[in-house]
């Protein structure tokens, strides 16, 4: 499937009226748009699409493809605070609605799909894979910068909550 291909196929899951925000990139070895930090994983010129819709009922829903990515593979992936950046620590934490007052948030009050958006998801054989988060609520203007692809599925218990692994790549989105 075409990252177009795919992006028709997101906005069609979305509920169907054209996304507010619509990202499809490459990944590359430096960050314009969408960066990727482990080429093995997440191999230079694979496809990233990012799709936002703003709900009527002010809730948000974000869906992720990935295309041309290792594999059989289960990767995280989040919405992170800031913008991508050479180093794979640049993009800063997890967007959260309610922020834990503790950093890193690991505490899962705060650190959970209902006050983040998480995008997990598992490729197929071809190295396609896709997911969508859907939340009640809407991104404060400028605090959501970008979606960041880690190296496998989120944790969910004390202590760990949120975590997952080596942040593989990263990809600027102008969320609203």
């Amino acid at each position: 499937m075409t990252a177009l291909a795919a992006s028709l196929a997101v906005t069609a899951t979305l509920g169907a009226p054209a996304p507010d925000v619509l990202v499809q990139e490459r990944f590359g070895a430096s960050p314009r748009t969408a960066i990727t930090y482990d080429t093995r994983s997440i191999p230079i010129g694979s496809r990233v699409v990012v799709l936002e819709r703003r709900e009527p009922d002010g809730g948000t829903s974000v869906a992720l493809w990935l295309e041309g990515v290792q594999p059989l593979r289960t990767f995280g992936a989040h919405v992170h605070q800031k913008p991508c950046g050479p180093r794979p620590a640049d993009s800063g934490p997890h967007y959260q609605h309610v922020k834990d007052p503790v950093q890193p948030s690991t505490d899962p009050a705060y650190a959970n799909p209902r006050n983040e958006v998480w995008l997990d998801l598992t490729t197929d054989d071809r190295g396609e894979g896709g997911a969508l988060s859907s939340v009640r609520w809407r991104f404060r203007p400028g605090e959501a910068r970008s979606v960041v692809v880690h190296e496998h599925a989120t944790q969910t218990h004390p202590g760990h909550a949120g975590t997952a692994g080596a942040r593989l790549a990263c990809v600027n989105v102008p969320f609203i």
